[in-house]
């Protein structure tokens, strides 16, 4: 056999493997598609609020694949809400002007000087990064907070605490934090009709025009229950709910996850994100989830496999 044949018969042989490597490159693609439909069906015409926290932003490559997902979650018929957070980014930028922060019960104490940073990076810095990304990916999201259109009307968030020499209650002043009094849908509705993503930055106006630094979790939560939303989805930087030997717990109940704060299991930052859950399924959510968005596609993850991924809090 001559050596042209040789090489004819190593080509001819090369090219199969391509075409069967391709061939099951494309036959998995169609097993996940067919394994997904139910789901996306499931899901068709149902809002979904996702909260994309501060932390979750900081990896490397997540904006991206956030972005994906959810433009891949409106063209399969879903109506998704962003809600963002950006507790990191404030910090570093009072950090960088030299304004001092404090933090009580993890809320950020937020005076005059503090309020006007909140308000530039949440809704100028980290709100249009967010809508770019979606846009760059193929979708069509506009930024908004809660001011525009008193999307969200908010109060001064009042908290007290024991003095631990008297034994009384003091009341904390935290300053212009805030908590949702009123969503107003209409804002949001007209976008989704509009076949565009809102993308929130939790920032709410007070009756007198106040602007009040609102945490973004409750803010999710707030949304999620004015629109009677299908999902709330939590993004963080943790896996979600642990148990005491540090494994995850995959679905609780609203009685559950109560149970779990109470013995202590629950503890630390994550009891407001499972009150928020827990707050939003009684205002009638159906259900909601608490996941780690520095994994690649969890949000298509979550929604349209079997397993899903975090944990799913659902009404007792």
């Amino acid at each position: 056999m001559s050596s042209g044949s040789e090489e004819n018969n190593f080509q001819g042989r090369d090219d199969r493997v391509q075409s069967l490597r391709q061939l099951a490159k494309w036959r998995a693609t169609a097993r996940v598609l067919t394994e997904a439909l139910p789901y996306i069906l499931r899901y068709d015409q149902k809002t979904v609020v996702v909260k994309y926290g501060g932390n979750a932003m900081g990896e490397e490559g997540v904006a991206e694949h956030f972005a994906q997902d959810v433009v891949l979650m409106r063209q399969t018929g879903i109506e998704p809400i962003v809600v963002h957070g950006g507790g990191p980014q404030i910090g570093a930028m009072l950090k960088r002007l030299e304004i001092k922060s404090s933090f009580i019960d993890g809320l950020r104490v937020t005076d005059h000087a503090a309020i006007e940073v909140v308000e530039m990076v949440l809704t100028g810095t980290i709100n249009k990064q967010i809508v770019s990304a979606i846009n760059n990916a193929g979708g069509r999201a506009v930024g908004v907070s809660g001011k525009d259109g008193q999307l969200i009307v908010a109060k001064k968030l009042l908290r007290s605490k024991k003095d631990p020499a008297t034994g009384l209650m003091q009341n904390i002043d935290l300053g212009y934090v805030g908590e949702p009094e009123k969503i107003n849908t209409e804002v949001l509705q007209t976008i989704v009709r509009a076949d565009m993503i809102a993308v929130i930055a939790p920032v709410g106006v007070g009756r007198d025009g106040e602007t009040y630094n609102i945490n973004a979790d409750t803010v999710a939560g707030a949304v999620a229950g004015a629109l009677n939303a299908d999902r709330l989805l939590l993004l963080t930087d943790v896996p979600g709910v642990m148990d005491r030997n540090g494994n995850l717990i995959a679905r609780l109940t609203t009685t559950e996850a109560r149970a779990l704060i109470a013995d202590g299991t629950i503890s630390g930052g994550m009891i407001p994100k499972v009150e928020t859950c827990i707050d939003a399924i009684e205002r009638g959510v159906t259900a909601a989830v608490i996941l780690d968005g520095r994994i690649q596609h969890v949000l298509l993850i979550e929604l349209f496999t079997e397993h899903g991924a975090g944990t799913m809090i659902v009404r007792s």
